[in-house]
């Protein structure tokens, strides 16, 4: 059902598109090249493409993440060594640090939570040495510290460890085992699943879960093999684009890249998932980890957090825990930001936001400390703009005209949100 040409939704749309439309208008150089009744006509031909689309979205009408999904997931940091006891102390944690009152709102089990085999009548069953007392138990626990539990399954016969059996050919009576632990959110991972593409595999449970009795936010994770991107809006609330995420910055950066080929497709109800945050693991910098919160926000991500919540430093929480950052991925206007401009290794990434803002990211992925400049007609304002630009790290503020520039670390970024005036 096409929505009729003069509803609020089709007209955001049409302003969008304009905007990306002058966007994308560099020629490479900084200096931005616009027709304006080009690219009017262009927004308006791509608007009637993106607004079938639109109506598309609308098939999975399950009324879940109209922002990006944030919580925490077990497998970054503790991988197959998960029992019942760290997921209620990381539910504890997850509200006595504050994190669930800035939205951080799912702890998901991954991989490794059953049994071997399914019981008698076919069932998935709790691993008895692991989850003695049962999932249900364990989401009634969640629950009751206002929180949501998420659950894993694989879309073949295996899950990716091969130590739990995956849902297909089971796909409605698993449905109906997580809907009756009370499960929100499922992640459905792609091993094992006997060559058969995953278009065909992931509706399957795309129709379980609706039949199911209960609203289970659906986070499809087929590795961006076949382009989910392309196809996943009507199937899933998010679909990872990339493979798994590495602590380290060059697996993360390399992710980023991946991730942003997609960005057009993102929408409320649905989004590209570049996969988990790996920010206080270890593996990279507090600058590093700064600009994968960064990006990942602006990307519209889902922030779904990688670490040992029961154990973070300071810094570590510093970064989780910006609200003005994490506001800017939470935006209910939904447009995933994207990389605008490119300096060798210095880097321009902007997103419209909602009240005609712009959020910025400059970011420095060189080896040295480096002055980054945005100018206005790689981010889609006039030049005559004013704008008060407000630091999410240092939050600050200061009045700008024409471009914004910032000395900015190797392997850091600033991030801004540009209010004209």
């Amino acid at each position: 059902m096409a929505l009729p040409p003069s509803s609020p939704s089709v007209m955001l749309l049409l302003y969008f598109l304009l905007f990306w439309t002058f966007l994308l208008g560099g020629n490479g150089n900084g200096n931005g090249v616009v027709v304006a009744a080009a690219s009017r006509s262009t927004a308006l031909r791509f608007a009637t493409e993106f607004d079938s689309a639109s109506s598309r979205r609308i098939l999975l009408n399950n009324g879940l993440a109209l922002t990006p999904p944030m919580g925490w997931n077990s497998w970054n940091h503790f991988q197959c060594n998960l029992n019942e006891n760290l997921i209620k102390e990381t539910a504890d944690a997850m509200v006595s640090t504050g994190l669930a009152a800035l939205g951080y709102q799912y702890i998901n089990l991954d991989d490794c939570w059953a049994e071997l085999d399914r019981d008698s009548k076919g069932n998935l069953v709790a691993k008895a040495s692991t989850f003695p007392s049962g999932i249900k138990a364990l989401a009634d626990y969640v629950h009751r510290k206002g929180l949501k539990l998420g659950i894993y399954s694989d879309a073949g016969i295996r899950t990716c460890s091969k130590r739990m059996p995956g849902s297909l050919g089971h796909e409605e009576q698993d449905a109906k085992t997580f809907a009756s632990w009370g499960i929100d959110y499922l992640k459905y991972d792609n091993c094992e699943n006997t060559g058969t593409s995953p278009k065909e595999r992931y509706p399957k449970m795309t129709k379980a879960l609706q039949q199911s009795g209960r609203p289970i936010l659906f986070s499809l994770c087929e590795w961006g093999q076949e382009d989910p991107a392309t196809w996943a809006v009507n199937v899933g609330n998010s679909w990872r684009t990339t493979s798994d995420i590495q602590d380290n910055w060059i697996s993360m950066t390399t992710i980023a890249d991946q991730n942003d080929k997609w960005a057009s497709y993102a929408k409320p109800g649905g989004w590209n998932d570049p996969d988990m945050l790996e920010v206080g693991n270890g593996g990279m910098t507090i600058a590093e980890y700064r600009s994968h919160f960064s990006i990942w926000a602006l990307a519209k991500a889902p922030l779904l957090i990688g670490c040992d919540i029961r154990s973070m430093d300071n810094n570590t929480m510093k970064l989780l825990s910006n609200k003005e950052v994490i506001a800017v991925n939470q935006d209910k206007l939904g447009v995933q930001g994207k990389k605008v401009h490119k300096y060798g290794d210095l880097e321009v990434w902007a997103g419209l936001l909602s009240g005609k803002r712009v959020a910025v990211v400059l970011w420095n992925r060189s080896l040295w400390r480096a002055n980054i400049t945005a100018y206005w007609s790689d981010i889609g304002l006039s030049s005559s703009t004013t704008v008060t630009a407000r630091d999410l790290w240092e939050h600050s503020s200061q009045v700008v005209r024409h471009h914004l520039t910032a000395q900015v670390d190797s392997h850091d970024c600033k991030m801004f949100v540009l209010t004209p005036h």
